[in-house]
């Protein structure tokens, strides 16, 4: 049975609904949560083990977080940023910006992930336009990248699937796109490491040099890939490479960290430890930074673009109505003050370790059902990415009739209690080949906890693939 028909299966004794969803069958309804653990509206409890969308990095229902936002509530809920700042947006801010030790002079606080990229494109598009170069007008990213939801953040991504229904109304002409550093899918068998990061920065600077060096206003690219790829860290020296040919160009070097950021890596900031320490003079963040208890995300400023929005208007142009909600700083503080109180990051590191020596040993390893199918386990910290390829001759016998594996093990785990992201596409350019499941419970997940996620992830693996045996 197709993933879509498990899920419409579940939903049909579930109550009619007049919220539109954004998948085509009802999910099950979720009514309160603890830690990892949800309750669904049926009974049934589950384990969350990705925390969302990489989102809920210290669980539900932490006690400092809910007094936090109480209160919050009790003392001010909200204020418009463009009349009042507020106490808890101030803090927030200066707390950001001491977690780049000097990388960052301001930060601006939005609602979500995607509003953080929207600001990234309008705050460095400001910054020229502040330094009088009304003629940078281009981006570049990458192909294979997701950078928000947005139209201009699906113009600035290149996550095929996602962009179709609203190609015709995309920016073809301001966001161009690069490879992807993608080592195990696009490294050539006759390249070093090394050379094929000298190959991607040629292509960059060719890139620069096609459109005009002088037109372009930034690089951008996720620090780990998120969804679109499923946890890929580009190869050593990368991002080092990448940030000179755009310094040398006087152009931006620009980093999401939406979903890799925030200590989800095992550092606060991803490119501390998957970025050659190189810090960007631009930087979004969101997911774990409200850690699921609130709508946040923010765009973080380097003292350089900084100084250039100083010179001339002196303010961001960048502004929407919940801008530096105060319950949702409240609220943020609390769970970044949780992480270090409570040595999170440590710990992300630690179980991430045992994480990924568990998944590789059970589904890599000699004996293992999965092994001929398992292309690729990678990421670090609590960012797991699995791949799976049934394109090659050892796949051979498997017939997913045209479902992708991904999605079905999504929807046989979620029967079996377990939560996990299930993708497709991610495996060529085109994005229609390609199957990866996403990991990213929270940091204070237990050694416990990883050994049950293990274990129902790989049950569910081997019934989907003896289900699909020919």
């Amino acid at each position: 049975m197709s993933s879509s028909n498990i899920l419409r299966r579940a939903s049909y004794s579930l109550k009619p609904t007049s919220m539109i969803h954004r998948t085509p069958w009802r999910p099950p309804v979720a009514k309160s949560a603890q830690g990892i653990y949800i309750e669904l509206e049926d009974g049934r409890q589950v384990i969350d083990a990705v925390g969302g969308a990489s989102v809920a990095c210290i669980g539900m229902s932490h006690p400092a977080v809910r007094q936090a936002i109480k209160d919050q509530v009790e003392r001010l809920p909200y204020v418009y940023s463009m009349q009042l700042s507020n106490q808890p947006a101030e803090e927030l801010a200066d707390l950001l910006t001491e977690s780049g030790n000097g990388a960052f002079e301001l930060v601006g606080l939005v609602s979500g992930g995607s509003e953080a990229m929207e600001g990234v494109i309008k705050t460095a598009r400001q910054y020229y336009h502040e330094r009088d170069q009304p003629q940078r007008k281009n981006f570049i990213s990458r192909k294979l990248s997701y950078h928000g939801n947005t139209v201009a953040t699906l113009s600035l991504s290149y996550h095929p699937g996602r962009r179709a229904p609203y190609e015709a109304i995309l920016n073809h002409d301001n966001f161009h796109h690069v490879s992807p550093a993608y080592a195990q899918r696009f490294q050539r068998s006759d390249e070093t490491e090394e050379q094929y990061v000298e190959r991607l920065k040629k292509e960059l600077e060719d890139k620069f040099i096609e459109l005009g060096p002088n037109t372009i206003i930034g690089f951008v690219a996720e620090t780990v890939v998120g969804a679109t790829t499923g946890a890929v860290p580009a190869p050593k020296g990368y991002f080092k490479a990448m940030k000179e040919v755009c310094h040398k160009y006087g152009a931006l070097f620009i980093l999401d960290e939406v979903m890799s950021g925030m200590g989800r890596m095992g550092t606060m900031h991803a490119w501390e430890s998957f970025g050659d320490g190189e810090a960007p003079d631009i930087q979004a963040v969101a997911k774990g930074l409200g850690g699921g208890y609130a709508s946040i995300g923010a765009v973080l400023i380097s003292k350089e673009v900084a100084q250039g929005i100083r010179s001339k208007s002196g303010f961001w142009k960048h502004g929407h109505t919940y801008q530096s909600s105060p319950l949702a700083c409240a609220a943020s503080i609390a769970v970044q003050k949780v992480i270090a109180a409570e040595n999170l990051l440590e710990n992300c590191r630690n179980q991430g370790a045992y994480l990924a020596s568990l998944l590789r040993s059970r589904l890599q390893g000699e004996n293992s059902m999965a092994s001929p199918y398992t292309f690729d386990i990678r990421g670090g910290g609590l960012f797991w990415g699995i791949e799976f390829d049934f394109d090659t001759p050892e796949a051979a016998g498997i017939d997913l009739k045209g479902e992708g594996f991904a999605m079905l093990v999504q929807a046989r785990a979620l029967e079996k209690g377990l939560v996990i992201m299930g993708f497709t596409g991610g495996s060529n350019l085109e994005g229609d080949k390609g199957s990866h499941i996403l990991l990213s419970p929270a940091y204070n997940v237990t050694k416990e906890e990883i050994e049950k996620i293990v274990d129902v992830l790989v049950e569910t693996i081997e019934e989907v693939l003896v289900q699909h045996r020919t």
